[in-house]
């Protein structure tokens, strides 16, 4: 799904969270709203605690954010919960 989104020349934005972590929580309620705010926009969340998946992008840690244009990573943040720094993230990769 999520090569088939960027052969679709969507951004992908991919959040990795665990399930009693309030700050990821957080974040996936912005990104939530987001998906409805940004059009051609694919979001993935994964269980960081899933290695496959977790060593495919580098990621340790919970409520990492990563956002994908154009087969590259564009942004990388960890532990961003503010609505408006997520949003301009995404802006500005659009």
């Amino acid at each position: 799904m999520f090569d088939k989104a960027q052969s679709e020349g969507k951004i992908v934005v991919v959040s990795s969270w665990t399930k009693y972590c309030s700050s990821c929580a957080s974040q996936m309620k912005v990104l939530d709203k987001a998906k409805n705010d940004f059009n051609n926009i694919e979001y993935f969340k994964f269980d960081v605690r899933n290695k496959e998946i977790a060593d495919l992008f580098n990621i340790q840690y919970q409520t990492t954010l990563l956002i994908f244009k154009d087969n590259k990573e564009v942004y990388r943040s960890i532990g961003e919960t503010n609505r408006d720094l997520i949003y301009e993230a995404i802006k500005s990769s659009i």
